[in-house]
C-alpha cells in the first residue's frame, strides 16, 4: 500500500452489502487505501460482544472494487480486532463504521454494534469515527450523509483525535440543504421504557418481542444530541470507552467498608 495515503479501515454493524456502507466507501475511497472487514450478515444491537464460543472466519471478496474487502462470520468488534491483528499491514490511519441505518444518539451508544467497532478502534489507539443515519428504511437516501462523512473524516485525518476519544457522529434524515449546521455536544440523559411483548405462536406456545418507549429526560437542553438532531443539525459526540464515573469516587470513598 502506498506510504502516502491513508489507510482506512471500514466496517459496520448492518452488513458488508448494506447501502451504507456502500455510501461510505464511495466518499472515502479517494481518500486513502480502503479495507473493509464488516460482518457477512446484520449484527445490529450487539453491542461490544465478541465471539469466543465458537469459530471465527473471514472470506476476501469483491464487492466494492477497493483495496481488500472481507467479510467475517463475527461481530462488529470482531471485525475490528481481525483486521488490526490479522489483516492489516500496520495500524490504519482510521477506522469508520457505518454508515448505520438508523440513529445512535443518546442510550443507544450503549447498544450499538456501529459504534462498538469505532469504540474498538479507539481502544486500539485509532481515530475513529460511528456514523449514523436518521433512518433505518434499506432505501435511505444518503447523499447528504455522504457530504457530511467527507467533512468529517478530512477533518479527523488532519487533526490529531483526542486520546482514547471515538466521535459518535448523527445526522438527521433530511437533504443536505436543510441541514443546519453541525453540533459538537454530550449524549442526552435519556432511557428506553421497555415493554415485553407476549404473543402466542402458531402451536400455542409463548414468545416475546420487545417494544418500547423512547423517554429523553433532557428534554429543552440545546447541547444535547437529542436537541441537535431534533432541530435539524449533525450531532458529534466525543464517546470514550473509560466508564468510570469519577465524579462518585470520593462520595464512595467515605462509606464504611
Amino acid at each position: 500500500m502506498a506510504k502516502n495515503k491513508p489507510l482506512i479501515l471500514i466496517t459496520n454493524d448492518d452488513g458488508i452489502t448494506a447501502p451504507g456502507i456502500a455510501a461510505m466507501i464511495d466518499v472515502v475511497r479517494s481518500m486513502g487505501d480502503v479495507v473493509v472487514v464488516a460482518p457477512d450478515k446484520p449484527q445490529s444491537g450487539m453491542g461490544h460482544a465478541i465471539t469466543i464460543n465458537s469459530t471465527l472466519r473471514i472470506n476476501k471478496v469483491n464487492i466494492y472494487g477497493v483495496k481488500e474487502e472481507y467479510s467475517c462470520t463475527g461481530t462488529p468488534v470482531d471485525c475490528v480486532k481481525i483486521a488490526v491483528n490479522k489483516i492489516l499491514p500496520r495500524k490504519p490511519d482510521i477506522c469508520l463504521s457505518g454508515i448505520n441505518h438508523g440513529s445512535n444518539m443518546s442510550i443507544n451508544v450503549i447498544y450499538s454494534g456501529t459504534m462498538s467497532a469505532a469504540v474498538e478502534g479507539a481502544i486500539e489507539g485509532i481515530p475513529s469515527i460511528g456514523f449514523s443515519l436518521c433512518d433505518h428504511s434499506i432505501d435511505a437516501d444518503f447523499t447528504a450523509s455522504q457530504k457530511i462523512v467527507k467533512r468529517i473524516v478530512k477533518n479527523v485525518l488532519s487533526n490529531k483525535m483526542p486520546k482514547d476519544v471515538c466521535l459518535n457522529v448523527n445526522i438527521p434524515n433530511l437533504k443536505h440543504e436543510h441541514i443546519k449546521g453541525i453540533k459538537v455536544c454530550r449524549q442526552a440523559r435519556a432511557n428506553w421504557i421497555e415493554e415485553l411483548d407476549e404473543r402466542k405462536d402458531p402451536s400455542g406456545k409463548s414468545y416475546f418481542w420487545l417494544t418500547g418507549k423512547f423517554e429523553n429526560y433532557d428534554e429543552g437542553s440545546k447541547d444535547t444530541d437529542v436537541w441537535a438532531l431534533d432541530n435539524n443539525y449533525v450531532s458529534i459526540v466525543p464517546t470514550q470507552f473509560d466508564m468510570t464515573a469519577h465524579q462518585a469516587i470520593n462520595t464512595i470513598n467515605k462509606w464504611k467498608f
